[in-house]
């Protein structure tokens, strides 16, 4: 077969097409500042090609496409004027893919260096910079503050405030050193959410000001007074509440940049003690926590600290070097000291606890959450026993009562012989007041009327209705109890309890004598809401037995044989139980109901629930919540 030729006509190649070089016109008179391009560059669409200064003001020209710089017509420093040539931009062309690529790659990779700053000074803030510091920490059992403040916020919530400072002292160390190992000058403050998925986003909203014992001790500089001062005026501004870390040992003597003879102007302490009242002031305290540190804890409503925390307004330092005598930090304010006599109100094993006790408390002031589960209500029939004089644990009628897990009990180890909690009824905040008949058999001493005074004023300063279980015989009496200031400390409970505004019910669960009874109904069976009584209550002017005694000296006195004056003491103290007894006194009105126990829970509900809603506040309620 004879084999075919194919002829084909050979294209052309394509000519590339071109595009006429453009001139770049100024678009005003103005000075040269700069030209950040030179011929032959390849330049991206909007890319400056001259900065032209008018005014002190800088005014890039950009480019209109991507483009190659033929020519410059300028150079810096001349003075040109509007419509003057400035440079010519051609066509970058397929013969340069590679100039073009390389120069889109470096578009793409590069960074403004005002950028690249920042994220190296945000790099020197985090954990992760300073990894000796953190290991030591965590070498000892102890979380960083930025992993206290992240835990304690809502996730991506927490906002920082002067996270850039870092300590006055450049007369002294290099910046490059200080930025490095004084980040945020050792105290983290900015604003989050707390509980944001129980209560909502705007109730959730929190200040925090956590003090960095890596940084210089946690000590308070002339740059972190000033942080607070800011957050503080902010939380009074926005009504927030504030919750503040306060490990730390105090003033810092070594800021040398700000020119202080003696710092007593500071405002930070005015500030957030100005705070009470307004809003929830949550302490937390790990380890050392001296000074000026101790005295922001102390302002707080609540105080949190951990099994190794160590509080005192005088550190180790200061007491030395006040003549008083060598100590180590721990030996100075230690938690079984300080919860003893009252400073701390609530001890916990660790910082994560530390958090989340913290967390529990805030969400009481922040709203009504949906009610937990609820215990069985004929369990409280059984916990008051028949023998009236048969002691029994009075957190069994608390438990029994609240919302499953909302009990926080404050300040238990102080003032024992009245247990102060917050709680939830149906997912609403109550506090609540009862006397222990485990302690001095309920008998209310100085420092139990300091305590439930205190929290009435809590409980009044932040709208929480107050709910009162009484079984007293009345407040202590003896000449050792006068050595304690008792009139003084006792009257603290009547005047707090008679400034309620608050709705307030006492439910009286057995003993209700005398004046210890009325200054557990606000100073008057009449001042609550209610006041209703469980069938074991037993009422009286005073104790039962020291009545008799006084009332029949003569009649006893006058029965010669002891066991017949006996029997005939123990027929009064009958006849007197059964005159004062619930059911009696319900009907002389001097109560309002005899209840079975098991209906407590919702008569309190529903006696809270008569009462009018706080009116909406635009301010104080109180001066201020007293410290003590």
């Amino acid at each position: 077969m004879a084999g075919v030729v194919v002829l084909t006509a050979m294209a052309e190649p394509e000519t590339p097409r071109t595009e006429a070089a453009t001139a770049i016109a100024s678009p005003m008179a103005a000075t040269v500042a700069g030209l950040p391009v030179a011929v032959g560059a390849v330049v991206e669409a909007g890319a400056p090609v001259v900065v032209l200064e008018v005014m002190k003001m800088e005014h890039p020209v950009t480019a209109p496409a991507r483009s190659r710089v033929v020519s410059v017509a300028v150079a810096e420093g001349d003075a040109v004027v509007a419509g003057q040539a400035l440079l010519v931009l051609g066509p970058v062309g397929v013969e340069d893919p590679a100039a073009g690529g390389q120069a889109a790659e470096a578009a793409v990779a590069g960074e403004r260096a005002d950028l690249a700053e920042l994220r190296r000074r945000r790099s020197l803030l985090a954990d992760d910079a300073r990894p000796e510091a953190v290991a030591k920490r965590h070498a000892r059992g102890q979380r960083t503050a930025r992993e206290n403040v992240a835990d304690l916020c809502d996730d991506g919530s927490f906002q920082e405030y002067g996270g850039f400072a870092f300590a006055a002292q450049e007369a002294r160390r290099s910046r490059d050193d200080l930025q490095a190992r004084t980040p945020a000058d050792g105290l983290i403050t900015g604003i989050g959410t707390v509980n944001a998925a129980q209560v909502g986003a705007e109730a959730a909203r929190c200040a925090v000001a956590a003090y960095d014992y890596t940084v210089l001790a946690g000590t308070q500089g002339q740059r972190n007074h000033h942080k607070k001062d800011r957050l503080f005026e902010l939380a009074e501004r926005l009504r927030l509440p504030v919750v503040l870390f306060a490990e730390g040992g105090g003033g810092r003597p070594g800021d040398t940049d700000v020119p202080v003879i003696a710092g007593l102007d500071t405002r930070a302490f005015e500030h957030f003690a100005r705070l009470s009242g307004l809003v929830p002031l949550v302490g937390v305290v790990a380890g050392r926590c001296f000074a000026g540190n101790a005295a922001l804890l102390g302002c707080c409503d609540v105080v949190i600290a951990t099994a190794d925390a160590n509080i005192g307004m005088g550190g180790p330092a200061m007491i030395e070097g006040g003549g008083l005598g060598v100590f180590r930090p721990e030996e100075v304010g230690p938690i079984d000291v300080q919860v003893a006599n009252g400073v701390v109100d609530v001890a916990v094993a660790d910082e994560a606890e530390a958090v989340a006790v913290a967390k529990q408390y805030l969400s009481y002031f922040q709203g009504p959450v949906a009610a937990g589960p609820v215990p069985d209500p004929e369990a409280l029939r059984d916990v008051v026993p028949e023998h009236r004089k048969t002691v029994y644990d009075v957190r069994r009628v608390i438990d029994g009562l609240a919302d499953e897990g909302s009990v926080l009990e404050l300040r238990r180890g102080y003032g024992t012989g009245i247990v102060t909690a917050l709680v939830r009824l149906a997912g609403k905040a109550v506090g609540v007041i009862a006397n222990d008949p485990a302690v001095l058999g309920g008998a209310i001493d100085a420092p139990a009327a300091d305590k439930a005074a205190r929290f009435l004023q809590l409980c009044d300063g932040h709208d929480l209705p107050v709910l009162s279980l009484c079984d007293t015989p009345g407040f202590l009496v003896g000449p050792e109890a006068e050595e304690t200031a008792q009139v003084r400390r006792f009257s603290r409970l009547f005047v707090s309890g008679a400034s309620l505004s608050v709705p307030l019910v006492t439910v009286v669960l057995r003993k209700a004598y005398g004046l210890g009874a009325m200054a557990m109904a606000g100073g008057s069976f009449k001042a609550p809401v209610t006041v209703v009584s469980w069938p074991t209550g037993e009422f009286g002017g005073m104790g039962l037995e020291g009545a008799v005694r006084l009332g029949f000296r003569a009649e006893l006195e006058a029965i010669a044989d002891p066991v017949e004056r006996q029997a005939a003491f123990d027929h009064m103290v009958e006849a007197a139980y059964r005159h004062g007894q619930a059911l009696n006194l319900a009907a002389h009105l001097e109560i309002d109901d005899v209840i079975d126990p098991a209906e407590t829970r919702d008569r309190v509900l529903a006696a809270f629930a008569a009462a009018p809603p706080p009116a909406p506040r635009t301010g104080k309620k109180r001066p201020g919540i007293d410290p003590w």
